[in-house]
């Protein structure tokens, strides 16, 4: 579907500014709300919302379905009674410029399970329970998984004793019996997170500002959804391990593909269950965002799968995934949704036909567009009038500054000739001037554009394990003329 003509900020929530050592929904991000609408910013795009596992990556979260604790705002719990203003006292000095996803842990838990403590003695039990209720379809597994990983220290499901690892129902019920007090926080926790964020997204759609939220297409394999859902997915039945892997062949990041060692889909089964796992999942995003952006949405049309034991993604090959019937399914229960395709990669005839059939907008990158001639259709003038979507960079691209400055003399001056000029502002600037001025429907600039900033904020490197997603902002950052610069950009492109 076509979208109005308006613009917006990619930003994570864990890159917001604050004292715990990671960005959360507490009073930094009801600011950034404030920036976006004061520079007439309609849209505010986030990556998945899930508890990150290994690498920190929200792409490879423990729920598909969950939120992530660390997003919870102490503060907020203050404000409810729940911890005493003397707990936020004499807090370790955290860092401010980037995520200590280890320290934010040790100094947020204490704090959660010491609000679930005055919560069982005073909280609203009955919002709790009928929290509880409404979303048990996910819940009960995702409380016990989590639950469980506690129990082991975290270990994987894989290697926990056959009869957990398997599901076995009698097994299941001993540790729920064991685990009640823990398996009951870990619901306290999804309740307090989705009164927070509910609370944050009502906060903007009242001023105007709609919430792109990211559904990665695979999920990891150290998750509920795997555990507690092995039939949907492509496993090693004697190990449960992934016997058929998820990736890219090699492209614009990787010599080599990357090799993301999720487990792909169980096609056949989720098709003849009427996709049942996957409209569970569209229904519980929805709870949380306004429209939806499908990562990797060209392996809804065909995927590439590399077999169990392989250290890179070049031995692979491509699958047909049913994606006529899947999204017929999907507008069979919500009608027509506000879907955004991220149509990223080796893009085929096929995988534009079944985004068009369906008519969502694709993605297009202006740090893509100044690589080849002049039928580059990530150049503007080659755009499909609206319906589309233009980004300055993605959390997966360098940033802007950093982009231009990694570039030679003779690839900057591709850029400039195209721009007929360089403004004193900035190459970020004229990038966004350039997107904002597109006649895709949609513009969206990554906070680290707008701010000016070089390689060193880059959110994520694809084919690195570690090291990323670590990025944040300074709340002095966003500044009046900031502000003032992006919105009237804004309002002179016809996008306030």
């Amino acid at each position: 579907m076509s979208f109005p003509r308006t613009s917006g900020i990619l930003l994570h929530p864990t890159s917001l500014p604050g004292r715990f050592g990671i960005g959360d929904l507490g009073p930094q991000a009801y600011g950034f709300i404030d920036f976006l609408a004061a520079s007439h910013q309609r849209l505010w795009q986030i990556l998945p919302l899930g508890a990150p596992g290994f690498g920190n990556s929200p792409y490879l979260a423990y729920s598909a379905m969950a939120g992530n604790p660390m997003l919870i705002s102490p503060d907020r719990l203050e404000e409810k009674g729940l911890l005493a203003a003397s707990d936020l006292e004499a807090l370790p000095n955290l860092p401010q410029d980037w995520v200590d996803f280890d320290g934010a842990v040790a100094l947020k838990m204490p704090l959660f399970r010491k609000a679930f403590q005055a919560f069982k003695a005073q909280g609203d039990r009955g919002a709790f329970e009928a929290f509880c209720q409404e979303k048990a379809s996910w819940l009960e597994n995702y409380a016990l998984f989590m639950a469980l990983k506690q129990a082991h220290q975290g270990s994987g499901w894989t290697a926990w004793e056959p009869g957990l690892a398997k599901r076995d129902p009698a097994v299941l019920d001993q540790w729920r019996d064991r685990l009640t007090e823990e398996i009951e926080f870990q619901k306290y926790l999804q309740f307090e997170f989705f009164s927070q964020w509910s609370a944050l997204r009502t906060y903007a759609n009242d001023r105007g500002v709609q919430i792109i939220g990211d559904i990665p297409i695979y999920v990891a394999h150290d998750s509920v959804d795997v555990w507690a859902n092995p039939e949907n997915f492509c496993l090693n039945p004697e190990t449960g391990y992934a016997s058929l892997m998820a990736g890219v062949p090699p492209d614009y990041f990787s010599a080599t593909g990357q090799l993301w060692g999720n487990p792909v889909y169980n096609w056949d089964y989720l098709q003849r269950h009427n996709f049942a796992w996957w409209v569970q999942r569209f229904k519980s995003l929805l709870d949380y965002v306004d429209i939806i952006r499908i990562d990797h949405f060209r392996g809804l049309q065909a995927y590439w799968v590399v077999p169990e034991g392989e250290t890179t993604a070049m031995n692979g090959w491509w699958v047909e995934a049913p994606g006529y019937a899947f999204f017929n399914c999907i507008r069979e229960h919500f009608g027509k949704l506000p879907i955004i395709a991220e149509d990223l990669g080796i893009i085929t005839p096929e995988v534009d036909a079944l985004r068009d059939t369906f008519d969502f907008p694709g993605m297009k990158i202006l740090q893509f567009a100044f690589d080849s001639g002049v039928e580059n259709p990530y150049l503007p003038f080659n755009y499909p009038h609206g319906n589309c979507v233009v980004y300055t960079g993605t959390h997966d691209n360098n940033t802007t500054v950093g982009w231009f400055g990694d570039r030679s003399l003779t690839d900057q001056w591709k850029v400039v000739n195209y721009l007929g000029h360089r403004s004193f502002h900035g190459i970020h600037w004229d990038l966004i001037a350039l997107a904002l001025g597109s006649v895709a429907n949609q513009a969206i600039t990554p906070l680290q554009d707008v701010l000016g900033l070089g390689t060193q904020a880059r959110m994520n490197f694809p084919s690195q394990a570690a090291g990323n997603w670590g990025w944040r902002y300074r709340s002095e950052h966003l500044t009046p003329n900031l502000r003032d610069r992006l919105g009237q950009l804004t309002q002179a492109y016809g996008r306030a």
